[in-house]
């Protein structure tokens, strides 16, 4: 179709504008950098009284998603954005480099213009045309633009990940919660069932001091529920939370004797033996005894969890050094890998064959995160098909 004078003479302006040599500088507040800076642009300046080209100066302070999205790795740099294809020059010898270049830059300007006055027949290909050849305020503007976008998209995927860790965390840890209430639930429950049925003995001195003792031992287990349940919330309120210790001086063989009594109906039901090692002559240590205890009660439950029947599981304390005394739970199970020894105390972790089993992954991981909070080390060895052995360590009261 043919056009008009007024219509081509148009067309070729605007062409020729859409071919014009556009480039960006990018720059720095280095004082280092400031002489070079200078150099560069009277050089650009000097340039400009001879060629027709668009440049704008960038302070990478001021735009630094720009250099995130023309991937720059040194200042000052030279951005030719248009005609296409781009190209970034950069380095102490910008000036070199540009004038190696710039020759071929007019040429590359002169050839384009010549194809797009060829391409300008089709809708299409001039709309084509137009889009790759944006002026500068428009590519800058499109590239903050993205860089932004991008950016709060990575924010709002970030955002998503922790609340989405932190809603499972709260789920599995009180689901734990709920199954490590049943120990002092039971034995709370036991206790009471007791007195009622002690009311119809006729032995009072006997009943007397039996109520008392029940009394004593359902109000302890109900503190032990009540310290459990305030603990277990405070941690879900974050991932990172950390456990709120009331650390006295503490004795731990009778909490060693205490926290297997607990488990003496299991240990029946499945014919099981549980052999213990506590000296009475051992330091106390300076730890908080409900946590201590859950520990202990947690490794004693995953003992017999994954000791088969007519197994062992031991229980001994050992004075390790003037600073430490050590606890250690073993069992005659199928043990852990060598890779998961350390695994298997993070946070939902949880071996491949134990994914039928009840529970979440959550026992050991708050284990850890108590015996830290006392300054200890929490460890497991073991031998595949021959069992494992966990410890962890508390240090001494002076």
């Amino acid at each position: 179709m043919l056009k008009s004078d007024g219509e081509q003479t148009a067309l070729d302006k605007n062409t020729k504008e859409r071919m014009l040599l556009k480039l960006l500088l990018f720059i720095d507040r280095r004082y280092s950098s400031q002489d070079d800076i200078a150099r560069i642009k009277d050089y650009l300046k000097n340039l400009a009284q001879e060629y027709s080209f668009a440049l704008e100066i960038i302070d990478i302070k001021q735009q630094p998603h720009l250099v995130e999205h023309f991937k720059l790795v040194a200042t000052p740099a030279l951005v030719k954005i248009s005609p296409l294809p781009r190209q970034t020059i950069a380095g102490s010898d910008l000036i070199a480099q540009l004038e190696k270049w710039w020759s071929r830059w007019q040429i590359s300007i002169v050839e384009t213009a010549e194809s797009a006055s060829d391409l300008t027949e089709t809708n299409q290909e001039s709309s084509d045309l137009q889009d790759n050849n944006l002026g500068i305020d428009s590519s800058i503007a499109y590239s903050a633009e993205t860089m932004k976008l991008r950016d709060e998209i990575f924010r709002l995927e970030q955002e998503k990940e922790e609340l989405s860790e932190q809603l499972k965390f709260k789920d599995q840890i009180l689901a734990m919660l709920a199954h490590d209430l049943r120990s002092p639930l039971t034995a709370a429950s036991i206790a009471l069932e007791t007195l009622e049925l002690a009311e119809n003995h006729q032995d009072i001195e006997r009943v007397t001091a039996l109520k008392e003792q029940l009394y004593k031992q359902a109000k302890r287990q109900f503190q032990i529920m009540n310290r459990m349940i305030a603990d277990l919330l405070q941690a879900s309120k974050n991932v990172k939370a950390k456990l709120k210790i009331e650390p006295n001086s503490l004795s731990l063989q009778p909490l060693c004797q205490e926290s297997v009594s607990q488990f003496s109906k299991r240990l029946q039901e499945k014919s099981q033996t549980l052999e213990t090692d506590l000296p009475q002559d051992l330091p106390t240590v300076y730890a908080d005894r409900e946590l201590v205890r859950q520990v202990i009660v947690n490794l004693i439950d995953n003992a017999i969890k994954y000791t088969p029947e007519g197994g062992t599981i031991k229980i001994s304390l050992l004075h390790r050094t003037t600073q430490k005394v050590q606890v250690s739970v073993s069992d005659t199970g199928p043990g852990i890998p060598e890779a998961k020894k350390e695994s298997i105390f993070e946070g939902h972790f949880r071996l491949k064959r134990d994914e039928s089993q009840e529970g979440y992954g959550l026992g050991l991981s708050l284990c850890r995160k108590i015996i830290r909070a006392h300054y200890g080390q929490i460890w497991v060895d073991s031998v595949p098909n021959e069992g494992s052995c966990f410890h962890f360590t508390l240090p001494v009261a002076f």
